[in-house]
């Protein structure tokens, strides 16, 4: 026969399992709703994934994927003697770095110096303002952005010209584009990253706040020596995921802004892919180029993400 104890231990995890179960029927309609994304991410990301085949074969749309021929990775010894790709790269981590230097700390320093506005009312209207383009999309926004700067009705150029200036075609010189790009990048996303930001300062102990001030600091020395330490780590995972994507510069933008005239500094890996596949119709090429930017970027992430480990506890895991 068996005893007290032994019974008790064998009905111990039929009572867990009980309990687990009671549990998910309590949130089964949570458990649906979170479905619902899996089931769309698998079938829109896993399952495409199959296609990424056809950059190790000579793709022929008569034969299908599977029954191309391999090609020996031709397609990926191409890609470092073609001087499009290489000044495609290039063009790239240029215009990725200068926004990762200036792009990426705006939201920060705007989160910050919100948070210190005292009135709630202009601090809702100000919130609101910087919000609105992000849903934009730069189809439209490319159009403001052409309008502004146009030689002929841009706003740019009338003070210019007002002034006894020439009038400068802004979108088309080599000079003006990038920083086009990047104040324009900044101006579409400033609001909403600055969201993050703002919800990790409001989780900050007052009483951290009321320490400060005590020991006879400022508002700035409260912004420099509480709030930005306590947004630190948010800011450095933010900072490592940025980092994975450093090799998107912004397809959307750069494809609805750019022309001819100014792929020599504004044609990116993206655009390149673009024209490579949907215009020239190089899909394994094209699929080789696309696939050669998304190792990199996950060798970046996890680079990233090891060093700032050894350096100190934060990080994505």
């Amino acid at each position: 026969m068996q005893t007290a104890i032994e019974r008790a231990v064998e009905a111990k995890p039929k009572r867990k399992e009980n309990i687990n179960w009671v549990r998910m029927k309590k949130m089964k309609m949570l458990y649906f709703m979170m479905a619902i994304p899996m089931v769309m991410l698998f079938i829109f990301h896993y399952i495409p994934m199959y296609g990424v085949l056809i950059a190790f074969k000579n793709f022929s749309p008569g034969l299908g994927i599977w029954d191309s021929p391999w090609n020996n990775f031709e397609h990926f010894k191409r890609l470092f003697s073609d001087f499009l790709f290489i000044r495609a790269l290039q063009n790239t981590i240029v215009i990725s770095l200068l926004k990762l230097l200036i792009v990426f700390p705006a939201p920060i320093i705007f989160a910050i110096l919100l948070n210190e506005i005292k009135s709630e009312k202009f601090k809702k209207v100000s919130q609101s303002i910087s919000y609105l383009p992000h849903f934009m999309s730069w189809v439209i926004l490319s159009a403001m952005v052409i309008e502004v700067f146009s030689p002929q009705r841009g706003i740019i150029n009338y003070i210019i010209t007002f002034f006894g200036g020439d009038a400068i075609n802004f979108m088309s010189d080599k000079a003006s584009f990038i920083p086009i790009l990047i104040l324009t990048d900044m101006w579409k996303e400033l609001g909403w990253g600055a969201i993050i930001y703002l919800a990790t300062i409001t989780s900050i102990d007052p009483q951290l706040y009321e320490a400060a001030e005590i020991d006879g600091a400022g508002r700035f020395r409260k912004m420099i020596h509480v709030t930005l330490p306590s947004i630190m780590p948010m800011v450095i995972i933010m900072f490592i995921l940025r980092l994975g994507a450093v090799l998107n510069a912004g397809f959307d933008q750069i494809l609805n802004l750019y022309n001819p005239l100014v792929y020599e500094v504004a044609d990116i890996i993206d655009t390149y892919v673009y024209r490579s596949g949907l215009e020239q119709f190089q899909f394994d090429y094209a699929t080789a180029v696309g696939l050669f930017k998304n190792v990199v970027g996950i060798a970046l992430i996890l680079t990233a993400n090891a060093i700032i480990r050894r350096k100190s506890e934060h990080g994505i895991w």
